[in-house]
């Protein structure tokens, strides 16, 4: 990775985001490229939430002040929320967290031993009053998409529910091709902006010291970097300057379930209190988007490139065959769009769609034999084939959401 792929520069470049003073610092929107590629990411961390069992609610962006400060946010997290709006007599605010809302959807029925762990997961908004000194591309804005997930379950199932969150978190890195700079173990540091209750963060950092040691991963922890409410497993990424961020996290809650009151009926009859275990496999979705443009360059895996396939007539003979094709496409599910020769040689084209990880070229002999010459963004040419087999062996690649361009019978 180099600074020449800093994806603030690349982001504007490839049309996949862009932001404008009359909306606001921080406050980028999405253009369509970069809106299938947000959309490919959405998609598929809500697949494996499912595969994974958990359902997905939705929670409104605001909430009453007063849910803040039962949470704990309003105490200690104050000065990175927005100010109250006064909305009918109440105070509302935009929300910092989801973990309050959730522990209330949790709240709202009652539950027995019998369904835990309930597995909560929601892709939702959120908002930081972020100074706008460090607001930046992607990586630090003040509306936050955030893949956000909470596990209610007894204290028996915390160490296997929070194995499993970075189980998920190793398969969507590998999937992205993405390498994690470091696993981080945060605690807290000096100073009152934690919550005073030293037992339960004694139990919290044994449980998470106990999944790290199990995974076999190395890890470094690290005083200071811990929420306010508990210790947590942090993956920590790097940008193109070196420098080091949060992407994903596991977390263990024994605060906001007393807070809230939250509890299960057990076999006993009587009841107990869940443990809640945060988990995000993707962190914010802007943050995300930010590291695999910076580590791709732009040249996304082919799941989640924005243009997966570039459909390349040799002349304006073979158009109404390359159109064909891309309907085809779209039939199966895959991005793709014609580069015909209005655009310019066929070359100039090629070279135009550098990034797009399929070239499929359509000369005479191509269209008259429902074949395709294919060129792979690694550079490799393939033999004129079937355009049906082209379709379906990317298709399978993409649908995998494999790092590889290419599979023949013989897996190569």
């Amino acid at each position: 990775m180099t600074t020449a792929h800093d994806h603030r520069r690349l982001g504007r470049e490839l049309d996949l985001f862009d932001t404008d003073p009359l909306i606001g610092a921080g406050l980028p929107y999405w253009l369509p490229d970069g809106a299938a590629v947000r959309h490919a990411l959405e998609e598929y961390i809500r697949a494996a939430e499912r595969r994974a069992g958990y359902r997905h609610v939705y929670s409104p962006v605001l909430g009453k002040r007063e849910l803040y400060e039962i949470s704990g946010h309003w105490s200690h997290y104050s000065d990175d929320m927005y100010p109250p709006l006064d909305v009918g007599g109440e105070q509302v605010v935009l929300r910092p967290s989801l973990c309050p809302h959730h522990a209330v959807i949790y709240r709202s029925r009652s539950h027995s031993y019998r369904e835990l762990p309930l597995r909560m997961a929601e892709l939702g908004g959120m908002y930081r009053a972020e100074l706008s000194g460090v607001l930046g591309g992607l990586t630090r804005v003040r509306a936050i998409q955030l893949n956000d997930a909470h596990i209610f379950c007894t204290l028996d199932q915390v160490e296997k529910e929070a194995q499993g969150a970075l189980e998920m978190i190793r398969a969507a890195y590998r999937a992205l091709g993405l390498t994690p700079a470091r696993y981080r173990l945060s605690l807290p540091g000096p100073g009152g902006k934690y919550v005073a209750a030293p037992e339960l963060w004694r139990r919290s950092t044994a449980l998470l010291t106990e999944v790290l040691d199990r995974s076999g991963l190395p890890y470094e922890a690290v005083e200071g970097e811990a929420a306010f409410y508990g210790p947590k497993i942090d993956v920590q990424v790097a940008d193109s300057a070196g420098r080091e961020s949060t992407l994903s996290t596991v977390q263990v809650d024994f605060h906001q379930p007393e807070r809230f009151d939250l509890h299960y009926i057990g076999a006993d009859g009587a009841k107990h209190r869940p443990v809640m275990v945060h988990r995000s496999v993707i962190g914010s979705v802007e943050r995300a988007v930010a590291h695999l443009v910076e580590q791709h360059g732009g040249a996304f895996p082919a799941w989640l490139a924005p243009t997966q396939l570039v459909v390349l007539p040799v002349s304006e003979s073979e158009v109404p065959n390359a159109e064909a094709l891309v309907g085809r496409c779209a039939a199966l599910g895959l991005r793709a769009e014609v580069a015909g020769p209005e655009r310019g040689s066929l070359g100039a084209r090629i070279r135009a769609a550098r990034l797009v990880p399929y070239q499929a070229v359509v000369g005479a002999k191509e269209a008259a034999d429902d074949q395709v010459a294919l060129r792979l963004r690694d550079g490799r040419r393939l033999d004129p084939r079937p355009a049906a087999d082209v379709l379906a062996r990317v298709g399978a690649l993409v649908e995998a959401h494999s790092t590889d361009l290419w599979a023949d019978e013989d897996g190569s």
